[in-house]
């Protein structure tokens, strides 16, 4: 049975069309309200004068278009029927309409099926209601805490996540502040679950005040909040947000008439510096407060006060970094390689040199170190492969042979399900032949994850040439020097620079170049400047050597001249 009072707005109807509908629906026990226009144009308005459950429409060929009222009835978004009632129907139009969003078109006359039409779109009305409660009750219990309202730490993740996504190409500064508050536990047992419940609830009314689209809050859990802040662009913005956090709290709560004096630790992570994405920023600023939960507890001070000058500049560095990758302050060096029977070079290894001051001073590890902190690392390591191939082809284009390139990857690379194809489109792309590139890593990659080990068989497989570098001042892995297509090995110049002089490091190169022979693996040693180290390399029939005496590494123009210089195949 159709409820009574029913509201019904007509649309397209003169007041005399509306009135004999009025009396047709009340013949059959219909109580109704309805308000009749004749112009679209006053949908919007007349809409919103009352809670209309139905729309029930005209539509005739030259004077009143359905069309025209069901866009408006869209654009207003409300969960009512929209039914057409009209003397001009056939088939054609009833599909079109429906096709279009229209719930029903019937002709006039046939009141009883008007009848039955509302009442099935009114049951239709409360299912879909029920519906969109329970996925909204559904989702709210996901995504939001039910204390405080504010979003979990999915939700909060997902926020950031499409925010960071947004300023992925700029040097935007941003801040994870993690929090805990103090005491909690202490107050449950002592006072009640009910009263720390309080205490959560008017801290979190407190820090809301900070919150908006630029500056998320999410509860973590319990008594864990983060914060996520784009609106800072300084290190000294950063500490001011979270004094302000720090004041917040000091002023006394007061609870069924006892005054709690509540206390917040904070740990600070900051994009891009520490992580390029939310998942790595929460878990350093988190692990930031667990590490410092001696010095901090009970208090109030700003965590970043405390990491000192080192820290600070290492974050200075890595904005250094971002924004000299951005400007295009990176280069690429090349340092000869030379086969150790004939005196020509064979290849490069390419270096990559930053040309600000402050970044160039840094040691090889270190700045693999800060390229990982500030998520660049993979963006520094695609460049660098493509400007290597591009220079190389042209090289070898102009008649210098077939040099090779060797690049080195880091781990973080080795370990990404999509390293393999960046490779093989960077040499579509350049036109490269695979078996001219030489990627060298670490023993330890060797222990790393199944991915890592996939990678360097699929490279393989593609004809890439694959090289262990600093292969004999860690833990040498020779079962995987059987396990992987291994090209080479390359001899770390911590061993070379007592080559001849200290007997342990002699006898680890002779053995090395030995157990490489017997494996067909070439072995290439670094770090060579001096003849002595030359002719004794060449007594126990190195194939390859790199360092000093053949030249350091410099830019691709200064290369070009070597080659140039080098075509007779002498060492001068």
């Amino acid at each position: 049975m159709l409820r009574i009072n029913l509201k019904i707005l007509m649309v397209g109807y003169s007041e005399a069309e509306a009135s004999l509908l009025y009396a047709d629906l009340s013949k059959i026990n219909i109580r109704l309200h309805y308000k009749a226009i004749t112009d679209v144009k006053d949908i919007r308005a007349v809409f919103y004068e009352n809670d209309w459950q139905v729309l029930i429409c005209n539509h005739t060929e030259h004077s009143f278009n359905f069309m025209d009222a069901l866009e408006i009835w869209k654009q207003i978004g409300r969960n009512v029927p929209f039914i057409i009632y009209s003397d001009e129907m056939n088939e054609v139009k009833a599909i079109s309409a429906i096709h279009h969003g229209v719930h029903d078109y019937i002709y006039k006359g046939q009141v009883a099926r008007l009848v039955l039409a509302i009442e099935r779109e009114l049951k239709d009305v409360e299912t879909r209601r029920a519906k969109l409660q329970a996925e909204s009750k559904v989702y709210r219990l996901a995504y939001y805490d039910d204390l405080t309202g504010f979003p979990k730490r999915n939700l909060f993740c997902e926020k950031i996540t499409s925010i960071l996504s947004k300023e992925s190409n700029t040097d935007k500064l941003a801040a994870v502040y993690f929090i805990k508050i103090g005491r909690l536990p202490y107050i449950n047992s002592t006072y009640g679950y009910n009263v720390g419940d309080m205490l959560i609830q008017q801290l979190s009314y407190r820090m809301s005040v900070y919150a908006n689209s630029k500056c998320l809050l999410s509860r973590i859990e319990s008594s864990k909040f983060a914060f996520f802040n784009c609106e800072v662009s300084s290190l000294a913005d950063i500490q001011k947000f979270a004094d302000r956090i720090m004041k917040m709290v000091s002023t006394p709560i007061m609870i069924n008439g006892f005054e709690f004096c509540a206390t917040i630790n904070i740990g600070v992570s900051v994009y891009p510096a520490h992580g390029s994405n939310i998942s790595m920023l929460l878990a350093i600023a988190e692990k930031t407060l667990s590490e410092s939960q001696d010095n901090l507890r009970n208090s109030c001070r700003y965590f970043m006060n405390k990491v000192g000058e080192t820290a600070t500049r290492q974050l200075k560095l890595g904005e250094i970094l971002r924004k000299a990758f951005l400007n295009n302050e990176f280069a690429v060096y090349y340092e000869p390689i030379v086969d150790l029977k004939t005196g020509n070079i064979k290849g490069t290894e390419a270096i990559l040199r930053c040309n600000h001051p402050e970044i160039d001073l840094l040691s090889t590890s270190k700045f693999i170190a800060l390229a990982y902190e500030t998520g660049l690392i993979l963006e520094i390591g695609k460049w660098m492969l493509k400007q290597a191939c591009l220079q190389t082809k042209l090289w070898n284009e102009m008649g210098h042979g077939a040099l090779s390139v060797t690049i080195g990857i880091s781990s973080i690379e080795l370990d990404q399900n999509q390293f393999v194809k960046y490779v093989k489109d960077v040499l579509v792309e350049t036109g490269f032949a695979p078996n001219l590139l030489e990627l060298k890593f670490t023993e330890s990659f060797l222990q790393d994850a199944e991915i890592s080990m996939n990678n360097l068989q699929e490279l393989g497989g593609m004809g890439i040439k694959l090289s262990i570098d600093c292969y004999g001042t860690g833990g040498s892995a020779i079962g995987s020097l059987i396990k992987l297509p291994i090209n080479s090995l390359k001899i770390d110049n911590a061993l070379t620079s007592d080559l001849g002089i200290d007997s342990d490091n002699t006898a680890i190169v002779t053995a090395i170049n030995a157990l490489a022979r017997s494996l067909g693996i070439s072995v290439i040693v670094e770090g060579v400047a001096t003849k002595e180290q030359f002719e004794y390399l060449c007594e126990i029939q190195c194939d390859y050597a790199q360092g000093n005496l053949f030249g350091e590494p410099i830019i691709a123009e200064d290369f070009l001249a070597l080659l140039e210089r080098r075509k007779t195949g002498t060492l001068s």
